[in-house]
């Protein structure tokens, strides 16, 4: 029978799409990363999301979020993405967590009920975290390194965290999760050299902030303001999620087109 899914179908087979549907994944962060990846593994049929992230849509998350709209300016990303998934796939099991995911407070989340985790969050401290109760919980998991101040989207592969290089962030993961004793963790990254943000004061965020006034962790906290635009943070997005379904059905083909992915 003809459903919202049948043209996956045609790729993956009936019994893969059984699969996909059994799946429970948790996403961590549905900002510029988070969001699309969300977007497509709801899209795809996963039939249970649970979604982290304690920030609210800010007027500056408009030009690369999904989730992101005038409408839903000042509303919980979290909640906004339920939303938008169940708008999708009304019969998907959505939770959505206001949870800023930290070593303090991720004893409050079993990552053992998760068939998949992914890791869009932007803090290091909160990616180690995950990672390492992840690998304890036996669930895989997947992590975005840096996709800030950069242009290229086709720079992006899929590789274990100790092949990488260039990538800033997938550095400091790398010492990190070697001095724990982790030997492995799949990661979509970049080799583009980021670029250096532009120090325009007269519409910088250090002072002119537009977070939403009862925002918890605000632009002002951050030690660099970072720059982004629509589409590299989208395609890191749309990479993670077609690992996870790929991951899920135990999908071995071939891959095609840029390198690494």
């Amino acid at each position: 029978m003809l459903n919202q899914f049948s043209r996956t179908e045609l790729l993956l087979g009936a019994a893969n799409m059984d699969k996909i549907f059994a799946a429970k994944v948790a996403v961590f962060g549905v900002g510029g990363v988070g969001g699309y990846c969300v977007e497509a593994l709801a899209r795809s049929g996963v039939g249970a999301l649970d979604l982290f992230d304690d920030d609210r849509v800010c007027l500056t998350n408009l030009n690369r979020q999904l989730i992101a709209t005038h409408a839903t300016v000042g509303e919980y990303k979290a909640l906004a993405t339920k939303e938008r998934v169940l708008a999708i796939n009304p019969e998907a099991r959505v939770g959505a967590f206001t949870l800023f995911y930290t070593p303090e407070t991720a004893g409050q989340v079993d990552l053992s009920q998760y068939d998949y985790v992914v890791d869009a969050v932007d803090t290091m401290t909160a990616k180690i975290e995950l990672t390492l109760r992840a690998k304890a919980a036996g669930t895989p998991i997947i992590s975005s390194m840096g996709a800030a101040n950069k242009m290229d989207a086709t720079a992006f592969e899929v590789a274990d965290i100790y092949k990488t290089s260039v990538c800033p962030m997938a550095r400091v993961m790398r010492k990190a999760l070697r001095e724990r004793g982790v030997d492995s963790l799949k990661v979509v990254y970049s080799k583009e050299p980021p670029m250096k943000p532009l120090e325009d004061m007269a519409g910088s965020c250090r002072n002119h902030c537009v977070c939403p006034p009862d925002t918890t962790r605000t632009c002002l906290t951050r030690r660099q303001i970072p720059a982004s635009n629509a589409f590299v943070p989208a395609v890191a997005g749309l990479i993670i999620a077609g690992e996870v379904i790929r991951d899920l059905i135990g999908f071995a083909g071939r891959r095609t087109g840029g390198a690494g992915v």
